[in-house]
């Protein structure tokens, strides 16, 4: 079977998102190891300029606690969750044309896959970028160019990097299979790089997933180009938003347009099982039951349907 899981908060330490998922019997969690929405990067990584160096102390990465590791790998130890990943800063964007905010990027980067390897986590999902005013193209040998320096500096880390696929708002890179596929034929190292695929953002970008022959089209699509094996997440989530609307906006699972029939041909498409299915779908709670429990009971009941 798939392992079901979500992305939960590390609020209180790293341990608790592992307690959270063994508690909703979850088989796989995502986390981010630091604030998805502050710039955090390695002090004095920046390589040129005594200025840049300065700005860039001021918002260093404070080093993981070691007790807050050993904390998270002993509730590891102890609980059902077979796999752990994390997801990158929003803030990232190797992609950029400007070269100081690819280079703050780059450091960013590097710091997220250095963290990710600390916790001995499988995999650090990350948005490809967005090309600003550039072509597509621009900004895909802009993006294989960063990971290539990231792969160097880190040279026998284990944690892959996986592109996610997007919904296409704005320059955004990695809504067209042909994105993702490129990156992957341009880096030197593509074994490090992985896929994640995100429901949501694959139908806003034009891709339908349901009914069968839709759904069976979408992935011969997506095996041709890229191949179906560089998948190694799922990111369940229904779209609050149309087909091929190129907008982010998930919905809970079978209250959006993509429906309930996406999900029961994804959770029982043979070549998916055991990969991590992540839900990222809005929080809070419904009658007085958590969201992401309601989601979850939803999913496994489409299991074998």
């Amino acid at each position: 079977m798939p392992l079901l899981g979500a992305h939960l908060s590390v609020a209180g330490g790293f341990h608790k998102a592992i307690e959270a998922a063994d508690a909703l019997g979850m088989e796989a969690v995502q986390i981010f190891t630091h604030s998805p929405t502050q710039w955090v990067v390695a002090a004095g990584s920046a390589r040129s300029g005594s200025s840049q160096k300065a700005e860039t102390a001021a918002w260093h990465a404070k080093p993981l606690d070691p007790d807050a590791v050993a904390a998270f790998h002993e509730a590891r130890r102890h609980s059902k969750v077979r796999c752990a990943i994390a997801h990158n800063s929003y803030l990232i964007n190797v992609a950029s044309a400007d070269p100081r905010l690819r280079r703050r990027s780059i450091e960013a980067l590097v710091v997220e896959v250095e963290r990710a390897e600390a916790l001995a986590l499988s995999a650090l999902v990350m948005h490809p970028g967005t090309a600003s005013s550039d072509d597509d193209k621009d900004g895909i040998a802009r993006i294989a160019e960063a990971l290539d320096e990231v792969w160097q500096r880190c040279p026998r880390h284990r944690v892959k990097i996986l592109l996610e696929t997007t919904a296409g708002q704005g320059a955004s890179i990695g809504h067209r299979f042909e994105h993702l596929a490129e990156i992957l034929s341009r880096v030197r190292e593509p074994e490090r790089l992985g896929v994640c695929f995100d429901t949501c953002h694959v139908f806003a970008a034009g891709y339908p997933l349901a009914p069968v022959k839709a759904y069976r089209e979408t992935l011969r699509q997506f095996d041709e180009t890229i191949g179906v094996k560089r998948i190694a997440a799922f990111h369940l989530n229904d779209s609050a938003k149309p087909l091929g609307s190129r907008v982010d906006r998930h919905a809970h699972i079978g209250r959006g347009h993509l429906g309930l029939e996406p999900f029961r041909l994804l959770l029982n498409d043979p070549r998916f099982r055991k990969h991590p299915m992540l839900l990222e779908t809005p929080k809070g709670t419904e009658n007085g039951k958590d969201l992401d429990e309601i989601n979850l009971r939803t999913l496994r009941g489409l299991l074998q349907q």
